[in-house]
């Protein structure tokens, strides 16, 4: 049924294509406005990427090719004044987005919800603690893991998970980051690197380093 509560929606695109990041969000994020448009509602798309089909100036009711971060999608929300957002379709780039605009305020601050997929749902699915947790209530197998904040952490966790494992960063692109460990040195050297920041954190801070068992699913 449709909603009748909303007219404008806010979409935003991934981004550059990207190792990590695939090129299926441009055909999702196309099929989505198209979709959405036949419905009647009045599509806002933002993409910094103008190679894609989603940008394509008849497709969208308007079309930002701007960069995809918080600062540039407040002042189109600013402007646009859309009713709701739609971050699914936006790959990692558009979860975080809606991450990061709904921790600021900014969505709170003009009114504008999440379709798709709510906040606490991309929370738990994008936080690997959370999605741990999420799956353990859920009686399903996870395999020895959890997060690190420093490198004494790291160290910690490892000692007590074994060999051989993964060591990735939290909110990361895809399969961006996810380095194998089969000894201590290497893992040292992979829970030390500068681990990209989290869009929504503060200057500065660093997104935290998950450890996890390898494991042989049956």
């Amino acid at each position: 049924m449709k909603r009748t509560d909303i007219h404008t929606i806010l979409v935003p695109g991934s981004g550059p294509i990207v190792i990590g990041q695939a090129a299926e969000f441009d055909y999702s994020g196309t099929q989505a406005v198209k979709a959405l448009r036949a419905q009647g509602y009045r599509v806002v798309l933002v993409n910094s990427n103008p190679a894609t089909i989603m940008t394509d100036p008849e497709l969208a009711d308007a079309t930002y090719i701007e960069p995809v971060t918080p600062e540039v999608l407040e002042a189109i929300i600013a402007q646009e004044r859309p009713d709701a957002m739609l971050p699914t379709v936006g790959g990692q780039t558009g979860l975080n987005l809606a991450l990061a605009l709904s921790e600021n305020g900014v969505l709170e601050k003009y009114g504008v919800s999440l379709i798709g997929a709510s906040l606490a749902a991309i929370q738990t699915a994008e936080d690997r603690n959370c999605f741990r947790q999420a799956m353990i209530a859920a009686g399903l197998p996870v395999p020895k893991g959890g997060p690190a904040h420093s490198l004494a952490e790291a160290q910690a966790l490892v000692a007590g998970i074994g060999y051989p494992l993964l060591v990735r960063a939290s909110f990361a692109l895809a399969v961006q980051g996810l380095p194998g460990s089969t000894n201590r040195p290497n893992s040292r050297k992979r829970c030390a690197l500068p681990w990209p920041s989290h869009p929504s954190a503060r200057p500065g801070w660093k997104s935290r380093c998950w450890a996890g068992k390898s494991t042989n699913w049956k």
